[in-house]
């Protein structure tokens, strides 16, 4: 049984829910293959991945399919209950709610996972964790998992490394498809119009720090700059940072980095990355918030405790009076500014991801049983398939190699 807030919100949910459907070619087109094959016929997946509309749209493939999906959010800022309820009236068991407090979104993610899945698809490795500790107990039938995000990854193959790790789990974000435009051309947009829409302030002209230079730091950096900001990088990578500097971003130290930014974003998967020292060096006004998975980049608890006076300044934005008279303001409570202020990834890259998400899925479903527990890449084919259908979609082709060529650069 679905655990949901607002069921009466159904009708706005289906009514954004079918919007960005007539934006996922990919997700339609797999919709029509699974429907007729129905290659999860009786199993059963559960989905941690951030609820809104978009995300409604694999699990609705999923059931297409013939899977018993079950679907929880995976950070309560991001969910929507529009989006929720509708999804559950579709059919889908959803356990979410926007807002959610520590206790419930952890009753939630725990009530997904109750169905003993045979696949997960989580975002940020919140499903992993549990079923490799509290509820170890509901892993037994689990086929294999998929990872969506960078933070996840990183989570899942310190546990590989480890020997730990019970089941295999394919690392969507790695491929090509996923790392390539998501991270970079979904991030970069989405994280600038989340800042955009809860500040209402221009962005040319100022100076924007961003925290991570990585396929999403990148991202996020160059749309900065395409707004007209000068943007300053910070690392802990010398050659991103190099990479960083090739582009004709200025490269400094987080410490000095605080002395002159207007807006801070950070994207590096890390923790205490802008800490309390940093806020003392800050420009009054200043406005801080995180692109990261986890509201751990920027220690909120430190500014919290530290500050003299607290405000609401404006929805999603809190100012902090500190001990030098200066404002710092934080966005969406320090978590994903691009979900949490926003409404994520656009529809088309979101079809890229799930696409993946949806084909690794059956990839397990076919294959999972043979495979020992460890990380796995995403199979090149499912890879170049994505691409070729997003060529297709967008009425594009290439060439294709004749043979003679094949035979020359495999000589070469």
């Amino acid at each position: 049984m679905s655990i949901v807030r607002h069921p009466e919100l159904a009708p706005a949910g289906r009514q954004k829910i079918e919007w960005v459907k007539a934006h996922m070619p990919l997700l339609a087109a797999l919709e029509r293959e699974f429907a007729q094959e129905k290659p999860f016929e009786g199993l059963r997946v559960t989905v941690s991945v951030h609820l809104e509309a978009k995300t409604a749209r694999l699990c609705q493939l999923l059931a297409a399919g013939g899977a018993e999906v079950h679907a929880t959010g995976s950070n309560p800022l991001s969910t929507k209950d529009d989006v929720c309820a509708a999804l559950a009236e579709s059919g889908v068991n959803v356990y979410a709610w926007y807002g959610a407090t520590e206790e419930e979104y952890a009753h939630h993610l725990k009530a997904a996972l109750s169905c003993r899945p045979h696949i997960i698809i989580d975002d940020g490795g919140d499903l992993l964790s549990l079923l490799h500790g509290e509820l170890a107990d509901c892993a037994e039938n689990v086929i294999g998992g998929c990872e969506e995000t960078t933070t996840g990854v990183l989570r899942m193959t310190a546990r590989a490394r480890a020997g730990t790790l019970k089941f295999p789990m394919i690392a969507v974000n790695d491929a090509d498809t996923k790392h390539l435009f998501d991270n970079r051309f979904g991030t970069g947009q989405s994280v600038l119009d989340g800042i955009t829409r809860t500040t209402n302030l221009l962005i040319a002209g100022k100076t924007v720090v961003v925290a991570g230079f990585g396929h999403c730091g990148r991202g996020v950096a160059e749309k900065a700059k395409a707004y007209g900001a000068r943007v300053v990088v910070t690392e802990v990578d010398p050659v991103k940072a190099l990479e960083a500097a090739m582009l004709g971003y200025v490269v400094m130290p987080m410490d000095e980095a605080a002395k002159v930014g207007d807006i801070f974003i950070t994207v590096t998967g890390c923790r205490d990355v802008i800490t309390r020292r940093h806020f003392l060096l800050m420009k009054d006004g200043a406005i801080l918030c995180n692109a990261g998975h986890f509201d751990v980049e920027v220690d909120v608890a430190g500014l919290r405790a530290m500050a003299k006076k607290r405000a609401q300044l404006r929805e999603n934005i809190e100012g902090f009076l500190l001990e030098n008279g200066r404002t710092v303001c934080l966005l969406a409570k320090g978590r994903l500014v691009n979900l949490a202020s926003g409404d994520g990834h656009p529809a088309e890259i979101m079809d890229m991801s799930f696409a993946l998400q949806a084909l690794s899925a059956l990839y397990l479903a076919k294959e999972g049983k043979g495979l020992s527990p460890g990380v796995y890449k995403v199979p090149k084919e499912t890879d170049e398939r994505v691409a070729r259908l997003v060529l297709q979609s967008l009425n594009m082709g290439i060439d294709e190699l004749t043979d003679e060529q094949r035979e020359y650069l495999c000589g070469a």
